[in-house]
């Protein structure tokens, strides 16, 4: 017996037919974005400044030279135009002291075109005068009253050319038992400090590069200096000091600090200066003293140090996937009374 049907709406209601269901689709997309290399700016490289016949020596004075104490200079020493030396008689020099002659009075010349050099070289980054604790990285670097207490890091990021050049507005003094160390493999003939008075070293501190200054240099008692102290008009004063001339072509140094002891005779000639391997026979055999200039582990880098400009890469992988999504339309059917509803 068929089966009767009840509905609210007529049985003749016409039927709606099951529409197609539309489906929007968000089809899943990949977006990656390509390996992207590049530099941080790069502050333009800096010059080596050319000392010219200056370069053989470890002390040269424009009004004389001063010595107290036993004091040794791994180069050559000269004063011009005041030509008095006093207190040599306790002073080892591993090269030619050639008092006022006429390649000291070339070496003053070369001097003042040195000294004019580091005062133009660009570009500069201005620094707190206090320099112990900071970390620098090869660049110009310029300060009103340029001073020492602590240490001072110099970073050659790896490169055995870099350069540091450091400007003073007036004086430049380290305190007493200050260090200056180098990180991944320095070189001291390309550390300049340019002085436009006075510099002043103190007790038993440790220095590193070439100090010209326009008038005069005095190293306390027991400082050490790897570089020269050249002043253009006034005198240079020694107390008990080291002062250690490698030029550029021997003066990276190792990944410790050399004790060995020379043995070699002092040279005879302004031009040769002894290696670090060789010691005159009759005098102290000096020591390298903690600070030397070493090669050691560089510390992690920061982006923010002045002058710091280190090649770096960047891989920047934007990956997006948004899944399918459909949107279904349900449809309703009037049917009759009791019909099952359908989704």
């Amino acid at each position: 017996m068929p089966r009767t049907r009840t509905s609210h709406a007529s049985t003749n209601a016409p039927r709606r037919h099951r529409s197609a269901r539309p489906r929007l689709a968000l089809v899943g997309v990949a977006v990656v974005a390509p390996t992207l290399w590049f530099a941080l700016p790069a502050a333009a490289a800096v010059a080596p400044i050319g000392l010219g016949t200056a370069s053989s020596f470890s002390v040269l004075a424009g009004a004389g030279i001063t010595n107290t104490g036993p004091t040794t200079m791994w180069g050559d020493a000269g004063t011009f135009a005041t030509t008095s030396e006093s207190g040599f008689g306790t002073v080892t020099i591993l090269g030619t002291n050639h008092g006022g002659d006429a390649v000291t009075q070339q070496a003053k010349n070369d001097l003042t075109t040195a000294y004019n050099q580091a005062a133009a070289s660009a570009p500069p980054t201005n620094v707190a005068d206090e320099l112990g604790g900071l970390t620098l990285t090869p660049g110009v670097y310029d300060g009103a009253a340029l001073q020492l207490t602590g240490t001072l890091t110099l970073d050659t990021l790896g490169d055995p050319n870099a350069v540091f050049v450091f400007r003073t507005g007036s004086t430049l003094i380290t305190a007493s038992s200050s260090d200056v160390i180098v990180l991944g493999g320095g070189v001291a003939c390309n550390v300049f400090w340019q002085v436009p008075s006075s510099a002043t070293l103190g007790t038993a501190s440790h220095l590193i590069g070439t100090v010209m200054a326009s008038t005069s240099i005095t190293a306390n008692t027991g400082a050490t200096i790897v570089g020269r102290l050249l002043a253009s008009t006034g005198a240079v004063t020694l107390d008990s000091n080291t002062l250690t001339n490698t030029g550029c072509a021997d003066s990276t140094m190792s990944t410790t600090t050399s004790t060995a002891s020379p043995t070699t005779a002092p040279p005879t000639t302004a031009a040769a200066v002894p290696t670090s391997s060789t010691t005159p026979t009759g005098s102290s055999t000096p020591t390298t003293t903690p600070g030397d200039i070493t090669q050691g582990e560089r510390p992690p880098l920061a982006f923010t140090g002045p002058g710091r400009s280190v090649p770096f890469a960047v891989t920047a992988g934007v990956s997006l996937f948004v899944g399918t999504a459909a949107l279904r339309i349900r449809r309703h059917r009037l049917r009759a009374a009791g019909s099952p509803g359908s989704a």
